[in-house]
């Protein structure tokens, strides 16, 4: 029976090199594709297909675009991008040509590992493909070698260690992409700087035009859809740049906001709160004094 929407939903890496015509994994859980032995045609241009395992796709050159969700990625310089099971991808509208490696692993593959349990704290993988990582020459080059490494113990014989060594090898794979992640946001610095500049801008209309009258306050999945990113993409940003994530930094705006009420204006503490978009003035007296360390009042009466 077709799947709604034309979903190919493969549920095991096995069934997946079927699916790309290629040899078995040697491993059930764990399988690595060179690009150069697949071939676009495999599935219907704009497919859309869901993944119950992890991928990690490394392109060291490409020329053209691949579409993932509602965008498209640009994978000119080449780069590494990440997908988290059950999240869709479509597959290629061209046959762009392009060299790399694509590594898959399914959860159970990590579970009973410490990676099983700390992967969620690597949140690229929940990054839109928009956001994928850029590599330098240097960090391609990096990367490049861990693959060749994943690649290298796969075709060893399987024995008693080789789970241990390819979960380690993922973990290193990763950790490296933080830090190369980390790199990114500070390089474009220019870039994520009018980011944080169309952010304050966002909020202070949000106050302006009294939408926190209707809506509430801001929220964070508001925000990122507003300035179109993905909200662990932003939260992360943010917290690079500015040592906050996104929940933290739309609150310390919202304690700015209510300073200048309380030294401008005469309002009360609760019609405050409520013009900021609180539900209950004593909601917004307990965030206020745990920025501040003092209430509102307390901090009214300072100024006067």
């Amino acid at each position: 029976m077709e799947q709604p929407n034309n979903l190919k939903h493969i549920k095991s890496i096995s069934e997946l090199m079927r699916e790309l015509k290629l040899p078995a994994p040697l491993h059930p859980l764990v399988g690595l594709v060179d690009y150069n032995q697949v071939s676009n045609e495999n599935f219907p241009q704009g497919q859309k297909i869901s993944l119950d395992f992890y991928k990690i796709s490394f392109k060291s050159t490409f020329k053209g675009q691949i579409k993932y969700g509602q965008g498209y990625y640009d994978f000119e310089e080449g780069g590494l991008a990440f997908l988290k099971p059950k999240q869709i991808v479509f597959s290629p509208e061209d046959t762009g040509n392009y060299e790399g490696f694509a590594l898959y692993f399914h959860p159970d593959f990590i579970r009973n590992y410490s990676l099983g349990h700390t992967i969620s704290q690597y949140g690229f993988f929940s990054y839109d493909v928009s956001e994928a990582l850029f590599l330098s020459a240097k960090e391609k080059e990096i990367t490049a070698n861990l693959f060749a490494s994943i690649s290298h113990e796969l075709d060893n014989n399987i024995d008693h260690f080789s789970q241990d060594v390819l979960v380690s090898q993922i973990e290193l794979l990763l950790n490296y992409s933080n830090r190369f992640y980390n790199r990114q946001f500070i390089t474009r610095k220019a870039v994520n700087h009018d980011i944080i500049a169309s952010l304050d801008q966002l909020l202070n209309n949000y106050f302006k035009e009294e939408k926190s009258l209707n809506n509430g306050l801001p929220t964070v999945k508001y925000i990122s859809t507003e300035v179109k990113l993905s909200q662990r993409y932003l939260s992360d940003m943010l917290r690079s740049l500015t040592g906050f994530n996104t929940q933290q930094y739309i609150q310390n705006f919202i304690i700015e906001k209510a300073k200048d009420k309380l030294t401008t204006t005469n309002l009360s503490v609760s019609e405050i709160a409520y013009g900021l978009g609180f539900e209950h003035s004593q909601s917004f007296s307990k965030l206020f004094k745990a920025k501040t360390a003092i209430s509102p009042l307390e901090f009214r009466k300072s100024f006067n």
